[in-house]
């Protein structure tokens, strides 16, 4: 069984998003502002990738289990839980600079418990969409997604520079306060359906699933559906090249290319508001033929205008920034896609795993190239090792596409939905003989 989404839980779920827009505007600043201090007080690759890495760490190793609690337990729960432990954390940030406290190492430590919070919130966040969202809106909801997020990664950086200008870096984390304030009044309030609660009767007949046995469960769902694992293991390299231009684009702007905090936040929102008109043709858009192409074509054409990031000559802002806008007006649309392909493919009482596995995959390589992004960096030079990652990138995207099962996803529906159903019945039957 299954929850039935109607028009009376999609506007519950609006009012739900408005609320984590809040939070996210504030956890957007305060982010910001961080890097800016440790790249400025270092000036250095690698403490500022190892940084990145201590942060991302517990995303990788806790986000497997994560999925698993959002598939059994309280979805509201568990959202509330891990926004009020970032905005707890924002609160020790608060204590250490206001006692002048401030050694880099021990705010990197600090910081780095919010990602124990994100591994449980995104999942949740996710799963909880095809729940509350109809089939028929799944599309333009997760472009309307990528927009608003978008719009407020434009407005974060932004008002970050704005505050560090009037106001002592300590004090603006209570912008982080403010917001989760805000975004508790509709958590509170909105009911989330539990997917858990539609199929407890017939839990209760079968012997009680181990997060061992979920997360394996989650895996034999993903092998049924073909193309999906290629897919995935596209998603897992572009992760991994993309990681220098995500740890180190602070010190690519305001060290390399000896920008300023303004320089650093335009590049940053004209790459966000890039992300907003892709988000807002994903939006229109309610449906998008040759889902596979696209994404291939698209995550190309990122790669290109990733390597010519490094071919910019010092100084060239706007030029940077427009790189910028091309490579975020192209990442909703793909995410969009992607993200719409697995909602479509999965039984909403899989959801959470899948999407912890799906994060899982593409995270786990993405530390190790966190972490090797900083000596890369100093040995190459950091402008040469984005030309060599977008050039890469674009190899590997075209080599996937022309070698593995990939294009299969691009079947007509009807043609995946034969494909599907005795593909669901193996994974049962799978999973009942390794119970008995």
């Amino acid at each position: 069984m299954g929850v039935n989404p109607t028009d009376k839980t999609f506007k519950k779920y609006l009012l739900l998003l408005g609320g984590q827009l809040f939070s996210l505007l504030g956890s957007s600043v305060i982010q910001f502002v961080l890097i800016i201090w440790i790249t400025e007080i270092t000036r250095d690759e690698v403490i500022i990738a190892l940084a990145a890495f201590i942060f991302f760490l517990p995303l990788v190793l806790l986000t497997p289990i994560a999925g698993v609690f959002t598939d059994k337990y309280d979805r509201k729960k568990i959202i509330l839980i891990s926004d009020s432990g970032q905005a707890l954390i924002t609160f020790g940030l608060i204590v250490v600079f206001a006692l002048g406290t401030t050694n880099v190492w021990l705010v990197i430590f600090i910081n780095s418990f919010r990602g124990i919070c994100q591994a449980f919130h995104q999942p949740t966040v996710n799963s909880i969409i095809p729940t509350m969202v109809p089939k028929d809106k799944l599309s333009r909801v997760n472009g309307i997604n990528y927009l608003m997020t978008g719009v407020i990664q434009v407005i974060g950086p932004l008002v970050a520079v704005w505050f560090l200008i009037f106001i002592p870096l300590g004090q603006i984390f209570w912008i982080d306060l403010l917001t989760f304030s805000i975004a508790l009044i509709p958590l509170l309030l909105v009911d989330i359906p539990s997917v858990n609660g539609t199929v407890k009767d017939s839990l209760k007949e079968k012997k009680k699933n181990t997060f061992k046995e979920d997360f394996k469960e989650g895996l034999e769902v993903i092998k049924g559906i073909p193309g999906i694992i290629s897919l995935i293991f596209l998603a897992m390299l572009v992760n991994f090249l993309i990681q220098p231009i995500n740890t180190l684009l602070s010190f690519f702007i305001l060290v390399y290319h000896e920008g300023s905090e303004f320089n650093y936040a335009l590049m940053s929102a004209f790459f966000q508001a890039g992300v907003v008109l892709g988000g807002i043709i994903a939006s229109i858009k309610k449906d998008w033929p040759h889902k596979i192409l696209l994404t291939v074509v698209g995550i190309v054409t990122f790669n290109v205008g990733y390597a010519f990031l490094g071919f910019t000559p010092r100084g060239l802002f706007l030029m940077l920034s427009l790189f910028g806008l091309m490579m975020g007006f192209i990442l909703p649309i793909i995410n969009t896609i992607f993200m719409t392909l697995i909602q479509l493919n999965v039984p909403p009482e899989k959801i959470g795993r899948v999407h912890a596995i799906d994060s899982t995959v593409s995270m786990a390589i993405s530390p190790l190239g966190t972490l090797i992004s900083g000596p890369l960096a100093k040995f190459f030079g950091v402008q040469n090792l984005y030309i060599y990652c977008g050039i890469l990138g674009v190899l590997i995207t075209v080599l996937i596409w022309l070698f593995t099962d990939i294009r299969r996803l691009d079947t007509e529906p009807e043609e995946q939905e034969e494909e599907k159903i005795p593909t669901e019945k193996l994974v049962k039957q799978s999973i009942e003989a390794k119970k008995n």
